[in-house]
């Protein structure tokens, strides 16, 4: 199945590349590489993934990668990564403006 990376995650994606490259460049190429081929999985076994629990849906997923969540949408002819956050961070916020919680919240109806 086609993986389609957002525009949301692939910003997420370029933030912990940066903050890694701080301190080490080779390291956040690795990191990156890792969290990216995690689509070859996520397209193969889709169901692979966990149910995000802050979430009550079926389509709605993550693998991890590390200390990161690759959070991602199944849809019936792809499947949308929806953002990649570290494990520490908090899915569900209580700010309108965070692109994390609307691009879920577009998919869900949902709000906490």
């Amino acid at each position: 199945m086609n993986v389609h990376w957002t525009e949301t995650a692939e910003q997420h994606l370029d933030a912990i590349y940066a903050y890694i490259a701080r301190d080490s460049i080779a390291y956040a190429l690795r990191t990156v590489d890792r969290i990216t081929r995690k689509s070859q999985q996520i397209g193969a076994f889709p169901l692979s993934g966990r149910r995000v629990p802050e979430y009550d849906m079926d389509q709605i997923r993550e693998v991890f990668v590390g200390p990161y969540r690759i959070i991602y949408h199944m849809k019936l002819n792809q499947i949308d990564v929806i953002a990649v956050i570290h494990g520490a961070m908090e899915v569900l916020r209580d700010t309108e403006n965070d692109p994390l919680t609307s691009g879920i919240m577009n998919l869900t109806g949902k709000t906490k």
